[in-house]
């Protein structure tokens, strides 16, 4: 997470006392452990797959995602602090130790964040999991809609683009919902950076472009759900993250923000790498300019 940080230039924003703090994120993944990393920064775990009231994450993909966005560093001395490392969260395991799971208790923790909304004072979910299209169609088609349903509740929802690139109509469901915000893989390196080729690439089924931004996503490293230690991971599920602190921060600046301007700030924002639009969408997410370069003002954009 120092790369990241250095490369997303995090820490200058940091430095204007910008830390994310108190936005909360709903996290829809494998749960979390209890790391010394997230002491104090988790408002809530609910279990819809084993139904277990402690925290824990039988898998390590979840942790490695909460860590992305709100881990303090405590345990690394800072170097691998989260985006947004005084936010908050509301873990939801929806998803098994294999990293997979149902329809049911998907959408059960969407209603469950519905639901719950202003008790959390939820402003954005990550949603780091994905499906393909070709798979059980029906229950994509209810978890898309559900997924709308909460964007149309003022979340803002973050999701992985997916890992089945390159092929052109690869986003996962539910990145291929048309509200969201859907994020794929970039490799800031070279001259010129490149997509890496397992980030999924548009248009979906109905000839939306996506994803709507590129963001790094390759050997970060971030919590391990095993003692108070750190490991690496890559795909899409990191890059969406990434953005959701980002996001925490810009909503730490500017609390009176929709799901809507948040997204239009994003775009307004962004940085072109001259790409087909299916495969960067509308570019790098440039956090410096869309946190501290913004001039935003309460009620326009």
């Amino acid at each position: 997470m120092d790369r990241v940080r250095r490369i997303l230039k995090i820490d200058d924003i940091h430095k204007n006392d910008i830390l994310g703090r108190d936005v909360v994120t709903a996290i829809f993944d494998t749960g979390a452990s209890e790391h010394a990393d997230l002491s104090g920064k988790v408002l809530d775990f609910i279990d819809f797959v084993n139904h277990k009231k402690n925290m824990y994450d039988d898998s390590g993909h979840g942790t490695h995602i909460a860590g992305i966005i709100a881990g303090s560093g405590a345990v690394s001395d800072g170097k691998y602090m989260g985006i947004a490392p005084e936010s908050r969260l509301l873990v939801l395991k929806c998803l098994d130790y294999k990293g997979n799971g149902s329809i049911k208790d998907a959408v059960d923790a969407i209603d469950f964040v519905i639901q719950n909304k202003k008790k959390y004072n939820i402003r954005i979910a990550n949603i780091s999991i994905g499906s393909e299209l070709k798979q059980n169609s029906r229950g994509n088609q209810i978890l898309l809609e559900k997924v709308e349903e909460l964007w149309r509740n003022g979340i803002t929802v973050v999701a992985a683009a997916g890992n089945n690139g390159p092929e052109k109509g690869s986003i996962t469901v539910p990145g291929c919902s048309k509200s969201i915000i859907t994020v794929g893989t970039y490799d800031y390196g070279g001259k010129y950076g490149k997509v890496y080729e397992f980030s999924g690439r548009g248009p979906t089924q109905n000839c939306i472009v996506k994803p709507e931004i590129l963001c790094l996503g390759d050997n970060i490293v971030s919590l391990s759900n095993r003692g108070n230690g750190y490991t690496r991971k890559s795909g899409t599920s990191m890059s969406a993250p990434i953005c959701a602190g980002i996001i925490a921060l810009l909503l730490e600046k500017y609390p009176f923000l929709t799901n809507k301007q948040v997204k239009y700030a994003i775009y307004k924002s962004c940085d072109d790498v001259h790409l087909d639009r299916n495969i960067q969408g509308w570019g790098v997410i440039n956090a410096e300019k869309l946190v501290l370069g913004s001039s935003t003002k309460k009620g326009k954009l």
